[in-house]
């Protein structure tokens, strides 16, 4: 009788701690994502509270080895980090914790947009220089594109105007024949999905020439030649994929159907699911990938395809979603937990891992690094899609360095 009591006792213990381990395991992609929806709070929090006060002249550092990186850095914080927080908050506001939390981002984005956009306030932007403006420009123009239910529509008519005079004043001003190209075209695509016109010859001679550039399995040249770096990531990929598809759904709504624009968004999705994939590759077991390139402290804003694949739902049918998940969650948590990341006051310092400010260009100033902000565009999965459940799954370095006996890679072409 004492055995059988004693068994049952211990049979008793294991199903609960099975039952914690299994609980633990399904509640995996939810903790992930709560640390996550953590994170690009801190990110945000000091650029949007300060430019919604109309404060982040005032109140934002610039630090740079470059000159002159005062006349563009707040464009560049405010630009990139919408164009990566847009599809997390074009999910709105709700009841949950994390809704109230998108509200709160919502509110102060849209105040945002007004203070940016105003010829007359304090934190009034730059998008009247040659050069840079065109750029975050265009990031701006990406965030509205991936949030227009959110952060577009609601506007009221003077923001509104506001956000198109600021766009048409900077565009046409890509003086570079590389990444630069689809500046002006994201800003054009963002001209016609909200005012119904746009100059359509100038726009897909843009997407041509970015496409030109293509080097074979999925990654493209910055301009005529290969370099190694991330920009595949930071601009090309990601901008020649919301640039069609805007352009193909505004067609559509007017009932315009262009046979060899769709063919050519088809290919670009084709190459960058080849793209992403090789990105899954590159982040080794531990979280870290090889830095390599220029604009290196864009951290792991160098994972935008990745995230953005998973977003779209167009990840290779080699990845799944949880090992994608697992690997951007590890990446981001390694960098973002390094000392120094962030300055006393909550802004991101120049740095890789931590603060290393020898590791930025000239042209990199404190709203340069931004664009880390790219990697959670994934959070624009609502927390029940599946890419937020159940555990994770080993991406493909883990496996390897494991001993495990996975698929060998092949190139796309």
């Amino acid at each position: 009788m004492k055995k059988f009591f004693l068994f049952l006792c211990i049979l008793f213990v294991s199903s609960i701690s099975f039952s914690r381990t299994t609980t633990n395991h399904l509640n995996q992609g939810s903790k992930e994502r709560t640390f996550l929806v953590k994170i690009v709070s801190k990110i945000a929090d000091p650029v949007l509270e300060a430019l919604s006060k109309n404060d982040l002249r005032k109140t934002m550092p610039v630090a740079s080895s470059g000159t002159h990186r005062e006349r563009y850095t707040h464009l560049e914080a405010f630009g990139r980090l919408l164009s990566g927080m847009a599809p997390w908050l074009e999910l709105g506001a709700d009841n949950s914790t994390e809704g109230k939390i998108r509200g709160k981002y919502i509110d102060l984005v849209r105040k945002c947009l007004y203070n940016a956009t105003d010829s007359t306030g304090p934190d009034y932007m730059n998008f009247s220089s040659i050069g840079q403006p065109i750029v975050d420009a265009a990031f701006l123009a990406q965030g509205l594109l991936r949030a227009p239910n959110q952060l577009w529509q609601p506007l009221d008519e003077k923001t509104k105007a506001n956000i198109i005079a600021a766009f048409e004043k900077c565009n046409g001003k890509s003086h570079f024949q590389n990444n630069w190209v689809m500046f002006s075209a994201t800003v054009e695509a963002a001209l016609y999905k909200f005012t119904g016109s746009f100059h359509r010859q100038e726009t897909i001679a843009y997407v041509d020439k970015c496409m030109s550039y293509y080097k074979g399995d999925g990654t493209y040249g910055d301009g005529e030649f290969f370099h190694w770096d991330y920009y595949n990531s930071y601009v090309m990929q990601p901008m020649l994929i919301d640039v069609l598809k805007t352009i193909i759904e505004v067609d559509s709504a007017k009932h315009i159907a262009d046979e060899a624009l769709i063919k050519k968004y088809q290919l670009v999705v084709k190459r960058a699911q080849r793209y992403a994939e090789i990105q899954e590759m590159m982040i080794s077991p531990i979280g870290t990938y090889t830095v390599i390139g220029r604009s290196s402290t864009y951290r792991f804003g160098a994972f935008q395809l990745l995230s953005q694949m998973a977003l779209l739902k167009k990840l290779p049918v080699q990845l799944r979603p949880q090992q994608v998940r697992a690997a951007l969650y590890t990446v981001i948590k390694k960098q973002i937990s390094a000392k120094g990341t962030f300055d006393k006051n909550g802004w991101l310092q120049i740095g890789v891992y931590g603060h290393q400010p020898n590791m930025g260009e000239e042209y990199i100033s404190t709203g340069s690094l931004y664009l880390c902000s790219e990697a959670f565009l994934m959070l624009g999965l609502p927390a029940s899609n599946a890419f937020w459940q159940g555990k994770d799954v080993e991406w493909t370095s883990k496996k390897i360095w494991s001993g495990q006996n996975t698929r060998r890679d092949h190139s796309m072409d």
